[in-house]
This record gives C-alpha cells, structure tokens and sequence, in this order.
C-alpha cells in the first residue's frame, strides 16, 4: 500500500471541489489492503468484491461524518469489518457452520481465483475453524500487520483483550497444524 498523507486527503475530501479526486485517491490506495481483509472473512472472491464494492459506496455516503477523530484508515477497516460481519449475518443458516472443515476446504478447492498449496489450504482451514473474533484479530495482525492500537480503534476492543485473542488463535493454529501432521 502506498503511503498517503491523511490529513491533507482529508482535507480534499472536505472540499467539494476535491472530493472525487480525494475518494478515487482511498479507492486506489485501499482497495487491495480491504479486498485481502475481507476475502479472508468471507473466503469467496465474488462476495469479497461485492462486500468491497458496499464498503466503498459506504465510505462515499458517510464522508460528511468522518469527523478525523480516527485515522482514516481505521475507520476504512472499521466500515469494512461492519459490512463483511453484516454480511455474514445475513449468510448465516441455522444448520450451517462456517466452522465446519468440509465446507471450508470445499469453498477454498472450488474456488478459481485460491491458487494455495497444500500448507496454505491447511492454514486457511485452520484459521476458518477460530471462533470469529479471534479470526478476525488473528488476520488483522498477521496478514495486515495492524498494530493492536489500531486494531483496538477498529474492532472497538481493548488492546490486552486483543493480545489475548491473537494468542489463542496461535495457539489454536499451531494445535490444528500438529492434528494434522
């Protein structure tokens, strides 16, 4: 992700003048880092996209209310976080589980656009079996490389809470990996 000076794209974006160009400039800038934060909620390309494409017209509609209180791109993952569990919400069947490692390797095999090996599927499978909260914390630190005070900003949790939850999910992964040796 390239580096942007928030408080001057701020300031475009309060700007009529500026703002589609100020948009255009977060649409470049964080698609790509939203996409991959998504996409590992949902595991499906096109329901990523379409979450990704929400998230967006989201950000656009609720411009006037960034109030800068956050960085930018906290509140850019907040919204995209509200949107994939939104979305989750809504997928939900009383007797299906996202949980369940059948129907992950299955969603990740069928899937065109997941090129993983062996190990990585493996991953994926483990990381789909973590409770969601600590899923979300667990790819927020390992994939995006958030640090917990931003995370704290985005998931509205505190930061030793999220330490935590990053732990358990480690050491759930590591335990899953060892199963399946």
């Amino acid at each position: 992700m390239k580096e942007i000076d928030e408080k001057a794209l701020i300031a475009q974006l309060k700007d009529d003048s500026t703002r589609t160009a100020a948009f255009t400039t977060i649409v470049d800038t964080y698609k790509e880092s939203l996409y991959w934060q998504i996409r590992r909620m949902v595991l499906s390309h096109d329901d990523a996209d379409d979450i990704l494409q929400n998230t967006f017209i989201k950000v656009w509609t609720g411009l006037s209310n960034f109030r800068g209180d956050s960085k930018l791109s906290t509140w850019l993952y907040r919204i995209a976080t509200n949107e994939t569990l939104n979305f989750l919400e809504r997928q939900r069947q009383p007797n299906m589980s996202l949980d369940d490692e059948n129907f992950i390797a299955s969603t990740l095999q069928s899937d065109p656009y997941f090129d993983g090996d062996e190990t990585q599927m493996q991953l994926q499978e483990a990381i789909g079996q973590l409770p969601a909260k600590q899923r979300q914390v667990f790819m927020l630190k390992y994939y995006d490389e958030m640090k917990y005070e931003d995370m704290s900003e985005v998931l509205k949790t505190s930061v030793g809470a999220l330490k935590a939850s990053y732990h358990h999910a480690v050491k759930k992964i590591c335990d899953f990996f060892e199963q399946h040796d």
